[in-house]
């Protein structure tokens, strides 16, 4: 509540994501690339190999291009958008980790300067000086890995920190090592894939083969290594978050499904086309490979990212920057006047404070197809009841005034007409719609919080009083408040699924 707010037309998410994957699919290959350098060269110099020799500086010139230009400058892009989507949860990680980041940052000092000095070394420097300088290069790549893991995993499982605050305990968290050993995987195929892409443009001869099958062994063994290690970094998770996502977070489970999907493209390239048939490997072949690496990186962290809702640092900081600590406090006071930064429109900027983070109107996890064809009072009573709605989202913690201010801020911005009128629907097929708009939120048939059981087999007055009496059913149950022939088209559809119709 202590920064002025950033408010952009495309969803944080999206955002964010194009920014972090496209940085992290460029500075594991910088780890991984570094290591396959300097132990390639050191083969290379030990057989006299001078093909490979060859292959090796035109590697080394694509990788400082890719490593430490294009890399250093999407990292300044993440910190530039940290700080302006969520500048709250970012003052509260450099806060408790500022020396872990200062000695992160003397890391990336080592690893640019010796990445430029081997680069140059080739024909300046004795073979053993260049090699030591590959290896002070690849020493420093993962320290700085060592160091960001740490942060990275304790926005997913602070573990301990949340009773001590001890930044030891928040950086060696219970996900770090599993996290670290994947990450290195990661960064191991990540270098067999790039290897593989620049090796693409050689003629098929015996030394394309050759140098092909060593790209795809490394490539191969990087995803040797993480299936065990994603194993591991999965079961370390703890099981509540796990269980919280199987059952009402469809977007980090389909992405971690994906990867899998990735996982096996990936794999299955390799084989036969680094394997198999190497001189038949391509340009096309090694596009492809790089697209399914950076869409299962793209999977991976999404997952990460999304599992850990409805926190941005779990069981801290809520993802609307609202800290756990605060909570009470809003609830009483208000959001309004904790705000230090006011537009003087009281909904857009409790929209944006509460909602915003996760939601556009018309956009990324758009509000507006869900309200549309509601009205005011439903809205209002949702806002207040946003726990409980599927999808594991934070409490709304200002007052009952301010959940009304939100309501009347999306209801001015949504389809006002009736359900029938927008989808040009009548009967049952309304009803259906009737009970995915108004029901489906919180009571999904099939699914999340199923209240099936209970229903099935009753009457027509049976779901006639039960509508009249919803908003007395829980706290957070909204009243019916659809016209009647929404009413008795929901009803109509409750009771053809008693009849055996389809949900």
């Amino acid at each position: 509540m202590d920064y002025p707010f950033w408010d952009v037309g495309i969803g944080y998410g999206i955002l964010m994501a194009i920014i972090a994957v496209i940085h992290v699919f460029v500075s594991h290959f910088a780890i991984g690339g570094g290591l396959y350098l300097v132990v390639a060269e050191k083969s290379a110099r030990k057989k006299n190999d001078a093909l490979m020799l060859q292959f090796l500086r035109k590697l080394s010139k694509f990788f400082v291009l890719v490593t430490v230009v294009f890399g250093a400058l999407t990292g300044v892009g993440i910190w530039f958008i940290i700080g302006l989507l969520n500048p709250t949860a970012t003052e509260a990680l450099i806060h408790n980790f500022v020396w872990a980041w200062a000695t992160e940052w003397t890391f990336f000092v080592i690893e640019i300067t010796a990445a430029l000095i081997y680069f140059y070394g080739w024909d300046r420097m004795s073979a053993r000086g260049h090699m030591i300088v590959g290896w002070i290069y690849f020493g420093a790549a993962w320290m700085s890995l060592f160091v960001i893991n740490g942060i990275i995993t304790f926005m997913l499982t602070p573990g301990d920190w949340l009773a001590t605050g001890n930044v030891w305990d928040g950086l060696f968290n219970p996900t770090f090592w599993s996290s670290l050993w994947l990450r290195t995987g990661i960064c191991v195929m990540l270098a067999g894939l790039y290897a593989l892409l620049v090796a693409a443009r050689y003629r098929a001869d015996e030394f394309k083969a050759r140098l092909v099958r060593y790209n795809a062994i490394w490539a191969i063994v990087g995803l040797v290594v993480m299936v065990p290690t994603f194993y591991w970094y999965w079961s370390a998770i703890p099981q509540a978050v796990v269980q919280t996502a199987l059952e009402q977070m469809p977007t980090p489970i389909a992405s971690l499904y994906g990867s899998f999907w990735n996982a096996g493209l990936i794999a299955v390239f390799l084989i036969l086309f680094g394997l198999l048939i190497p001189k038949k490997h391509n340009i096309v072949v090694a596009i492809l490979l790089m697209i399914f690496g950076l869409s299962w990186f793209a999977e991976y962290e999404w997952m990460r990212e999304s599992i850990r809702k409805p926190y941005v640092i779990s069981a801290y900081m809520y993802g609307n920057a609202v800290t756990l600590a605060k909570a009470d406090t809003y609830t009483k006071e208000g959001l309004l006047g904790n705000m230090a930064f006011r537009t003087g429109d009281d909904g857009a900027d409790l929209f944006r404070r509460a909602c915003r983070s996760c939601h556009t109107v018309n956009g990324y996890k758009a509000l507006k197809p869900v309200f549309n064809g509601t009205d005011e009072a439903y809205i209002k009573a949702i806002v207040k009841g946003t726990h409980v709605v599927k999808g594991n989202m934070p409490p709304f913690v200002g007052t009952h005034g301010e959940a009304g201010l939100i309501a009347a801020h999306l209801y001015g911005r949504v389809d006002s007409r009736h359900l029938s009128e927008i989808y040009g629907l009548s009967g049952v097929g309304l009803g259906r719609k009737v009970y995915d708009v108004r029901c489906g939120i919180c009571h999904e048939l099939g699914g999340y919080n199923d209240k099936w059981e209970s229903l099935s087999g009753l009457t027509e007055a049976d779901y006639s009083d039960i509508l009249d009496m919803a908003g007395d059913l829980g706290e957070e149950m909204p009243d019916f408040t659809g016209d009647d022939t929404e009413r008795q088209a929901l009803i109509q559809y409750l009771m053809s699924l008693n009849e055996g119709g389809t949900r």
